[in-house]
């Protein structure tokens, strides 16, 4: 474990309403020693907890782009999983404290690459394991109820399990699996080298952009993108200019601005460094595939599931918002939710 030399202040506490406490801080490591090789100094957690005082904690992580704030009472309609956290929703925060955190690498307030570095370290999604279990450590909280994790936050939910099976009870990973397959490190490869070339011709967003906007086709499906952008002959004078074209480059414009160059290099890279043996996973573990997934195919996850070296439970959903689907269906997850918080409690 890296060790702690000191927890800034809070940067905020204040009770919200029916009983929820929320806090936040930054965490302050003197060394992370990282599973690829390298380490980061003096590196920094950004962490946020909320919910009832002396609730079971639920980690909740999620993709590339999300923050530690999963859900905010205060501000509806804010948090990036605030389809499925939230007061009655399938992660209740009635009933449990919800612990998120900013990745290391990220665009959040934990370590990340400087604009222009090329030397920032490989991070792992063990890396960012140690870097939660960090922030548990200082909250005293010695175990987990759950980790619940999509995309990305699937993957060092798996990690977690494997690396410090005795600080979780159950792990929850959603569309995430052990590995990632070709023909997604494939896409992601492209969209990297997008970005790098467009950094290399002084252009920081427009490569960012159009990689964000290719990535959106892997994350949603053909038939979502049918419904709703129908082809038709395009619009405008001069080259025509298709809905479906306009609705991913906004996607791609709009990510640009709020994302940095640096850090999605860092975490795309990290998503494909992931490799954890199944076997060596002994905490109980809930799966949840989307058949029309194409980044985590249902084959990747049933390959997990079948691996696994402890208890296992596969729910294979359908959705047409693909790998998207954790961001929308709420009804859709609710069973694999109870599957894993009900099931932490046995």
């Amino acid at each position: 474990m890296p060790e702690i030399t000191a927890v800034r202040a809070p940067l905020q506490a204040c009770l919200a309403p029916a009983r929820s406490m929320v806090s936040q801080g930054l965490l302050g490591l003197s060394r992370l020693a990282l599973h690829h090789g390298g380490r980061l100094d003096r590196a920094i957690v950004a962490w946020r907890l909320a919910g009832p005082p002396g609730a079971p904690v639920v980690a909740a992580l999620g993709g590339i782009s999300a923050n530690r704030i999963v859900h905010d009472a205060d501000e509806p309609g804010s948090g990036w999983w605030r389809e499925l956290v939230g007061p009655g929703r399938p992660l209740d925060t009635d009933r449990y404290a919800v612990l998120g955190v900013d990745w290391l690498g990220g665009v959040g307030a934990s370590s990340t690459p400087t604009p222009g570095q090329r030397d920032f370290p490989a991070i792992d999604a063990r890396d960012q394991a140690a870097a939660l279990l960090a922030v548990c450590d200082e909250l005293g909280i010695g175990r987990l109820h759950a980790a619940v994790g999509a995309s990305y936050g699937g993957m060092v939910a798996l990690a977690l399990a494997r690396t410090a099976p005795d600080r979780v009870r159950h792990v929850l990973a959603i569309s995430a699996a052990h590995r990632s397959n070709a023909l997604a490190t494939g896409w992601r490869a492209i969209q990297r080298a997008i970005v790098r070339h467009s950094l290399s011709l002084g252009d920081r967003e427009g490569g960012l952009a159009l990689a964000r906007a290719l990535a959106m086709t892997t994350y949603r499906t053909r038939a979502e993108l049918e419904r709703r952008f129908p082809v038709d002959a395009g619009a405008g004078k001069g080259s025509p200019v298709f809905e479906v074209e306009r609705y991913l480059l906004t996607r791609g414009e709009t990510y640009a601005k709020s994302a940095r160059a640096e850090a999605f290099l860092c975490l795309s890279e990290s998503i494909d460094l992931h490799r954890i043996d199944p076997r060596a996973i002994r905490v109980p573990v809930t799966l949840a595939a989307i058949a029309e997934d194409q980044l985590v195919t249902v084959d990747d996850v049933r390959e997990l599931a079948g691996r696994l070296g402890g208890p296992a439970r596969l729910l294979e959903l359908h959705s047409e918002f693909g790998h998207d689907a954790f961001l929308k269906e709420r009804e859709q997850f609710a069973p694999a939710f109870r599957l894993a918080l009900e099931g932490a409690a046995t």
